[in-house]
């Protein structure tokens, strides 16, 4: 299984960029091989609008089957969700804490949005 942790940085140690859409990386984690690659998100830091929906667009090419995250808004969710992308949101600490708090069923399963979108 493929998920992806937002984050501040290109690694593991990173701490979790509890922004989606703006986030600064992605760090894809392999759960099988634990391969880990980071993805620079920097087209969507500085953009006006859409930065939520072209994330998640982002997010389901890479094949991508979770996404651990602080939190999402109802674009971003709307498109994630229409790629079967399953969202937790709440993490804390770095990529490897919100792996292991995923893992330790620490983690909400997202419904829905739990923050508005940007206007």
């Amino acid at each position: 299984m493929k998920l992806v942790v937002t984050s501040e940085g290109d690694s593991l140690q990173s701490p979790v960029d509890p922004r989606f859409g703006r986030a600064k990386f992605f760090v894809v984690i392999d759960t099988e091989t634990h391969a880990v690659t980071a993805i620079q998100n920097a087209v969507n830091l500085s953009a006006t609008q859409g930065a939520g929906i072209q994330a998640g667009k982002t997010i389901v090419e890479l094949g991508v089957q979770s996404l651990i995250t602080g939190h999402v808004g109802p674009k971003a969710f709307a498109t994630l969700q229409a790629g079967n992308v399953v969202v937790y949101t709440g993490a804390t600490g770095t990529a490897a804490d919100a792996v292991e708090q995923l893992n330790n069923g620490q983690l909400q399963r997202a419904q829905s949005a739990d923050v508005e979108g940007h206007h």
